[in-house]
């Protein structure tokens, strides 16, 4: 019995010391920059220490009132990016019922391989792609204006009435696959005899779909769901900042992109901490209301 426990003891000691850079980097890199909040709070200027920076209180916070014509711009940009993206996750669910159903698994890990590819490439890659093939000179506008079928050159890119639905389709294109791969193995999960029980019955592929997978898929979407409304003011910062040009800016900067702005463009960092903290503090909000409303409506919560 000694044996045994000592035994479990190490084993445990093993564990603990594995996880311990793991629990280190999460510190360094995900609490201790929270003391830099303190920057809010004071007037700070590099090269001055935060402890001797002017002691500003909530100056910085009535700021954002006296900008509230720029802050509704960033949070209406914001908040719509985030409700198309809302809107569009269940286009993983589609493709992920879609994809369980093809015969071939072969063909079957080549989509799921080439459609997932995308979410491993970076942002300014796909900038890059995307301006060598819808630039004036690009590759679309060379194909259809050598045809006639175009008299000028179409940058997509530079309309403003497109940015919300470009930007969308292109994360949407980047994570589709990758956004899947829990679907597929939520669909996994499903009883296999379910299925066979309903095709004994007469059930037909359609209906199998509708009566078995997507209820069995359904637990999953939600919390999926749920989780997205709760960070619904974080939409990403890099995709935005590759993307911005003057053409489309009051279309495209989102509130990730106007405290980089103002903090390291500007460099008003004390106004940039105060952006960001608040917007902090709005998702916490949200994410512990959202996390209760779960626990009403699932019986359990997320977190």
């Amino acid at each position: 019995m000694d044996m045994k426990k000592t035994k479990l003891d190490r084993e445990g000691i093993r564990l603990t010391l594995m996880a311990l850079p793991f629990v280190a980097f999460v510190l360094a890199f995900s609490y201790v920059p929270l003391f830099g909040w303190v920057n809010a709070f004071v007037h700070y200027r590099p090269g001055i220490p935060i402890f001797k920076s002017p002691f500003k209180g909530l100056y910085y916070f009535t700021v954002m009132i006296q900008e509230k014509s720029a802050m509704l711009r960033v949070l209406r940009n914001t908040l719509v990016m985030s409700f198309l993206g809302i809107l569009c996750s269940i286009l993983p669910i589609i493709f992920a019922i879609l994809l369980s159903e093809l015969p071939f698994n072969r063909f079957k890990r080549v989509v799921q391989t080439v459609t997932t590819l995308p979410n491993f490439v970076s942002w300014i890659i796909v900038y890059a792609l995307a301006f060598v093939l819808f630039s004036s000179e690009g590759m679309w506008n060379t194909f259809f204006m050598g045809r006639g079928w175009l008299e000028s050159p179409v940058n997509p890119f530079g309309n403003e009435k497109l940015t919300w639905v470009i930007q969308t389709a292109m994360g949407v294109w980047k994570s589709l696959g990758w956004n899947a791969i829990i679907y597929l193995a939520a669909i996994a999960g499903v009883d296999s005899e379910l299925y066979d029980a309903a095709s004994v019955d007469g059930a037909g592929r359609f209906r199998r779909i509708w009566h078995i997978t997507v209820p069995g898929i359904l637990p999953t979407f939600i919390v999926l769901l749920l989780l997205s409304a709760s960070n619904i003011l974080s939409v990403g910062f890099d995709q935005y900042l590759v993307f911005y040009n003057p053409l489309v800016a009051d279309r495209i900067e989102v509130i990730d992109y106007y405290v980089y702005r103002m903090g390291l463009v500007k460099q008003d960092y004390s106004f940039a901490t105060a952006v960001g903290l608040l917007k902090t503090l709005v998702s916490l909000v949200l994410l512990v209301t959202i996390n209760n409303l779960a626990k009403r409506i699932r019986g359990e919560s997320i977190i």
